[in-house]
């Protein structure tokens, strides 16, 4: 029996998704396994490439129909048996020693409900950059030298802040992340919602500063296509509210007004701007400036 199970729920560019596979077949600990679920993406030879593979720690899924990014997950985690359950992203890429790592951090913090190790970030090509939005994100991770473990209140407030996490980088205890439903309605903010109804019922984060990860971002990626179309803010505004009654429930204060003025999804909105004006994409500007700058409704 393995310990870790690499969900890789896939949609997106046939050529990321094989370099994600070899990246996990080459990983120094073999005790995981790694399971595709293809969401009915038109491309034959996908399904080609794994039928040649030949390698028992890999499963190839095809979903019968496109389910859509939300119920893959939720298909992901239901076919998921080990202990330790991951979602990894389709052009995401696992050091050698990712599995390694993780299962390390979880013997010496078996409490921690969620693992975020460290990660680097790439583009299109695999060159490390350092995006103004990744900048950000370092600034607002709580500062840890060795791994540590976050909880409650103080931990909320921070990813309302911040959303500093590293989605397809996350590794759960199975027990934990089966007991929390993925809520319907935000496609591309639902990792933070998810994780603040974890933490809202006792889960905890450890924070490991050791790289281990690169997390590719790039044009086509489903959080960038949506940054001009309005699906993107729309939802966040949506998702922040209902936060905010989430935190306000439980007399979490701090974490309330983080969700109530979420000032860098704001600032990120605001920082659109420009690229909005030189586009001439005067309804999509309304939307951004909208987001940034008008009041919270709750």
């Amino acid at each position: 029996m393995h310990s870790l199970d690499i969900m890789l729920p896939f949609w997106g560019d046939p050529s990321y998704l094989y370099e994600t596979v070899e990246a996990v077949r080459s990983q120094d600990c073999d005790d995981w396994l790694l399971t595709v679920v293809d969401d009915c993406y038109p491309d034959p030879q996908v399904g080609e490439y794994f039928a040649q593979l030949h390698d028992p720690r890999v499963v190839y899924i095809r979903n019968e129909r496109n389910l859509g990014i939300t119920d893959n997950y939720r298909r992901c985690l239901e076919l998921a048996t080990a202990e330790l359950v991951m979602l990894l992203g389709c052009d995401d890429l696992p050091h050698p020693d990712f599995v390694r790592r993780v299962l390390h951090l979880h013997q010496r913090f078996p409490q921690a409900h969620i693992i975020q190790p460290g990660v680097q970030i790439i583009d299109s090509s695999g060159v490390v950059i350092s995006p103004l939005v990744d900048r950000v994100k370092a600034l607002a991770r709580p500062s840890a030298s060795s791994p540590r473990l976050l909880s409650g209140e103080a931990l909320a407030a921070s990813l309302l802040r911040a959303n500093w996490l590293y989605w397809p980088s996350l590794v759960f205890r199975k027990d934990a992340i089966s007991a929390v439903p993925f809520r319907d309605g935000f496609p591309i903010i639902q990792d933070l919602a998810l994780v603040i109804d974890m933490v809202a019922q006792g889960a905890s984060v450890l924070c490991d500063p050791y790289v281990c990860f690169s997390y590719r971002r790039h044009a086509q990626s489903a959080s960038s296509t949506t940054l001009f179309d309005g699906q993107r803010f729309d939802g966040e505004r949506r998702y922040f509210a209902l936060a905010h009654s989430i935190a306000a429930s439980r007399g979490w204060a701090r974490a309330a007004r983080a969700a109530r003025t979420h000032v860098t999804s704001r600032a990120y909105a605001l920082a659109l701007v420009p690229q909005a004006i030189i586009r001439k994409d005067s309804e999509n500007l309304k939307l951004l400036l909208h987001h940034a700058l008008e009041r919270t409704k709750l």
